[in-house]
């Protein structure tokens, strides 16, 4: 969680620049390079400087997904694989593992609890449980849209893009085949967004504005 401080020599003015990391992981076909994608380019719509990297398996579902999103007020300062991180989104238990060792103490921490079967340690983390696979399918009907359940949890519980953003990035980041899910995609994200309270841990000293 770098906070980087710039010095203007003349004026001898300080400038406080502040990055927010979020560690994305789960399996194939759970949507999570769709997550990424969806808050890298709603905080580059809101004027952000964003940096995303994403890694998956071959497979297209049940192998590893991962990707990794910088969020920033000034240039990016993070590599594109981090050493540690301020928050996590973590839809599948299988390799929360790798993502746990790179948190930093007090860092955010949205579970899909739906799939884990044992509760997560909270005494270093803010965790925070979405029953996203649940609330997918047995709410909205619609499996597929796990990841936009957790991501709008996400974009509630902290602040890091505004939940307007996030689904004006869906809907630009759906490829041309796939525009029908846009509603429900919408819907989802809206729907997850209720379920944890707003800003209960923020991203930014003033949310909408840079820190």
């Amino acid at each position: 969680m770098p906070t980087w401080v710039r010095v203007h020599a003349r004026r001898l003015r300080f400038v406080v620049m502040t990055e927010r990391e979020l560690l994305l992981t789960g399996i194939g076909g759970q949507g999570v390079q769709l997550a990424a994608q969806v808050l890298a380019r709603a905080a580059a719509l809101e004027g952000r400087n964003v940096m995303l990297f994403g890694v998956y398996a071959g497979v297209m579902r049940g192998g590893n997904s991962d990707a990794t999103v910088v969020v920033a007020d000034g240039a990016v300062q993070a590599p594109p694989i981090v050493s540690h991180a301020w928050s996590a989104l973590v839809l599948h238990p299988r390799y929360w593992e790798p993502v746990r060792t790179r948190l930093v103490p007090g860092a955010v921490v949205v579970l899909n609890s739906s799939l884990f079967e044992e509760p997560v340690d909270n005494e270093q983390w803010r965790v925070f449980d979405v029953a996203a696979t649940e609330v997918a399918t047995e709410q909205l009907g619609n499996p597929m849209a796990v990841s936009m359940v957790a991501t709008g949890a996400y974009v509630a519980l902290t602040g890091l893009v505004e939940l307007d953003s996030a689904v004006a990035a869906m809907e630009e980041s759906l490829p041309s085949y796939r525009r029908q899910h846009a509603e429900g995609n919408a819907r989802a994200l809206r729907a997850g967004a209720e379920l944890l309270e707003p800003l209960a841990a923020p991203a930014w000293t003033t949310v909408g504005a840079p820190a």
